[in-house]
């Protein structure tokens, strides 16, 4: 109700909030699964995913107050762990790289947002309130407070400090940080071209 400016009443959000769905199944199946009844837990598991488009491990650890938005095509891996009162938007992938044995699964701190489309693989972990963009890609660990953007994922602002040119986070409105180093490298090869041109011209 405090973070989805959509919710009109309780009632509406307990029976038709996919999310809170998921989240309520989850807590089912993760007793289940910490009971070692682990078939039973993958059965809720899977026929929540098939009533909400949303994929949540039972292994999974979830603190409270998780907030997923939307919800459809989110999925959460089995060693994946998530502190207290995060958001998660639609089509959020907390995942593994395919690589890694035991710990697979990114560890989300406290109070972290994560936009619609961002990728976190692998076993490390995201900070505090840190802010990851929409469709950001991100493959390494990002500190307390900060601010991730682009494929892959680059820090951008830590603390409300910039460290590269970037708003603040809106899901939509930021700069890629691989584009602009691209675009300073088109800079300056005009740059050299342009003197380059200029000695020939003298040399002439």
């Amino acid at each position: 109700m405090e973070r989805d400016p959509a919710a009109r009443n309780r009632f509406e959000v307990y029976f038709l909030y996919s999310g809170f769905k998921a989240v309520r199944a989850y807590r089912r199946a993760n007793w289940f699964y910490r009971h070692n009844f682990k078939f039973i837990a993958r059965c809720i598991s899977q026929h929540a995913r098939h009533r909400t488009g949303i994929e949540i491990h039972p292994g999974a650890t979830i603190g409270k107050g998780l907030f997923i938005d939307h919800g459809m095509g989110v999925v959460i891996g089995e060693t994946a762990e998530i502190g207290d009162y995060c958001t998660l938007y639609q089509n959020v992938t907390l995942g593994g790289t395919g690589k890694d044995q035991g710990k697979r699964h990114p560890t989300l701190g406290n109070n972290v947002l994560v936009g619609s489309g961002a990728k976190v693989l692998g076993p490390f972990r995201v900070g505090n309130n840190a802010r990851i963009a929409a469709g950001a890609v991100v493959l390494s660990e990002v500190p307390d407070d900060a601010t991730a953007v682009g494929v892959p994922a680059k820090v951008v602002r830590i603390g409300g400090e910039k460290i590269s040119g970037c708003n603040e986070l809106d899901q939509i409105h930021f700069k890629d940080p691989v584009a602009l180093k691209l675009l300073k490298l088109e800079e300056e090869i005009e740059a050299l071209q342009n003197q380059i041109k200029e000695i020939k011209e003298k040399t002439q």
